[in-house]
């Protein structure tokens, strides 16, 4: 069975955590390959240099004569150029992104969220219009459509997708506990302090840093705030009087172990999220979490975690607080949480899927 696999994100000036799932999911699509019949091609824009070292595909390439924007609208509006002008003999389509790619050929979407339905003010003007065309294209062509989380699929359903093509297949996790020389070089890398709470994510509105920061005055936090993350948009954060907050901005992949282990929690109380693979990722580190609750983040805590409300500051606060008073319980719980998630199962129950789609 040969899959053409999109992975156009991971040329994108901030990836996010759409181009890592693709990746890892693609790394062990690649090395289950033999044994199960699966040849996987990635497809993407041709574009003058590489991704970053830790973006590239693991897997042959395939050039559209597009990249970028223009690549997106073109998909979007024309529904060209075709995968299969660049592929041979494909059996099955896979876009692993909201921007799915044009193709005749049996076609499976992997959709994270549809945020930018109930919460447009969390995304550019454009971002909006070439997601919901996007979205369009995926409810009138779509073989099926695999959801990161039930609550992705119960948004899908509700915008018009028939439940008959919705399919949760969960994110997972590589749980390699971080040494200590792993936390020493993290620490000397960016010196940080001995101790500090922690946030990991793309700076952008539904991120709730705001919030976060207002919380950790509240709770009278008495550690700095370590913000790991690159700049998306619209999000401009100064220091507030009373928490020491420190941004590190982008960080190379093989320090994050490191940087996970050496927290004391790491606080997520995102608004919005098709996952939340942070969660996991502090999980497999023996890291507690904060989280919120009531969305697909408290799915993916699956009850290891402190929850709060995203939008009231002082619940916020008062989780963070309980969160260090239960380190070693939640430490423990998050560890056996995100050992039973992971990359293998994903990359298996996508295969699955393929054989379905193909199979018709």
């Amino acid at each position: 069975m040969r899959v053409a696999y999109t992975v156009e994100q991971c040329w994108h000036r901030v990836p996010g955590g759409t181009a890592v799932a693709a990746l890892e999911v693609a790394r062990e699509l690649v090395a289950l390959g033999t044994s199960e019949g699966v040849e996987l091609v990635g497809v993407a824009g041709r574009h003058r240099h590489a991704p970053t070292a830790n973006m590239v595909p693991p897997m042959a390439m395939r050039g559209l004569p597009l990249s970028g924007p223009y690549l997106y609208e073109a998909w979007t509006r024309l529904r060209w150029p075709k995968v299969e002008s660049v592929v041979d003999d494909v059996d099955v389509v896979h876009s692993t992104t909201v921007i799915a790619a044009a193709t005749k050929r049996p076609h499976v979407v992997t959709l994270h969220d549809v945020a930018f339905l109930s919460h447009p003010e969390f995304f550019t003007a454009r971002g909006n219009r070439i997601f919901r065309r996007g979205l369009d294209n995926i409810r009138d062509e779509a073989a099926l459509v695999l959801c990161s989380s039930k609550a992705t699929i119960e948004d899908c359903a509700t915008y018009g997708i028939d439940r008959g093509r919705l399919r949760h297949v969960p994110l997972g996790v590589r749980s390699t506990p971080a040494t200590a020389g792993d936390i020493a070089a993290a620490r000397t890398a960016h010196a940080l302090p001995e101790s500090y709470a922690l946030f990991v994510g793309t700076l952008e509105p539904r991120k709730n840093l705001r919030r976060l920061i207002e919380a950790c005055t509240e709770a009278r936090l008495d550690v700095p705030l370590v913000v790991v993350g690159a700049q998306g948009w619209g999000e401009s954060l100064m220091p507030t009087a009373g928490v020491d907050v420190r941004f590190l901005g982008h960080v190379p992949a093989e320090h994050l172990a490191g940087i996970y282990a050496g927290a004391e929690v790491l606080c997520y109380p995102s608004i919005l999220e098709g996952f939340g693979l942070p969660i996991l990722e502090a999980m497999s580190q023996g890291t507690p979490v904060v989280t919120s609750a009531g969305t697909s983040t408290e799915e993916v805590a699956g009850g290891a975690a402190e929850l709060c409300d995203p939008m009231n500051v002082s619940s916020i606060a008062d989780a963070i607080v309980r969160a260090r008073s239960r380190y070693d319980e939640l430490s423990q719980a998050g560890r056996v949480r995100a050992a039973s998630m992971t990359w293998t199962k994903t990359a298996q129950m996508t295969l699955h899927e393929y054989r379905n789609v193909a199979g018709r």
